[in-house]
């Protein structure tokens, strides 16, 4: 045992006296985070260009258009209203993403708002713990103190009762000799 405890680097002899138990501390909520800067939409793209620049019929015919209009015309007309399906499809995706962007940050806002309570109601619970796991320890360190107290006494006792009967065993040993 003697080795076991030197190559261990124990000390053979326990302390006399515990040491003075920690204080109790109270335990802080933690301080909340600085707030995010808002976020600023992005303006959707300027189409102002493409308003215009979709028409490519001339708006006062030129002697070259009304000579070829016979031939031409039909195809100037269907690229004319090709050009205008694009502009109003253009139009819509980007209000129909602008509307989905809109609906998604609100979407994790309040998944963000969830979890922030979530965590609170965490940080509570480990508040709460951490009170209870110290004021258990504590009681744990006076039933130690009194385990020891009682085992020490018990064995001053022992100790005593030992030299009582080693100096009983003499006087009985000098007695047998004279007698």
């Amino acid at each position: 045992r003697d080795t076991v405890r030197e190559r261990a680097l124990m000390n053979p002899e326990p302390p006399s006296v515990l040491p003075q138990a920690l204080a109790v501390r109270t335990p802080e909520p933690m301080p909340p985070l600085p707030e995010a800067p808002p976020v600023r939409p992005t303006a959707p793209p300027d189409s102002g260009t493409l308003q215009t620049a979709w028409r490519i019929l001339p708006e006062r015919p030129g002697l070259l258009y009304r000579l070829f209009r016979r031939w031409l015309g039909p195809v100037f007309e269907r690229q004319q209203d090709l050009n205008a399906r694009q502009l109003l499809f253009g139009q819509q995706s980007t209000a129909y993403l602008h509307a989905r962007l809109e609906e998604t940050h609100r979407h994790y806002d309040s998944i963000l708002g969830i979890h922030s309570r979530h965590m609170a109601e965490i940080d509570e619970r480990h508040l709460i713990l951490q009170e209870e796991l110290v004021a258990h320890v504590h009681d744990l360190v006076k039933r130690i103190d009194l385990v020891l107290a009682d085992s020490e006494r018990g064995r001053l006792s022992l100790e005593f009762a030992l030299k009582e009967l080693r100096a009983r065993l003499l006087r009985l040993e000098a007695e047998f000799r004279r007698g």
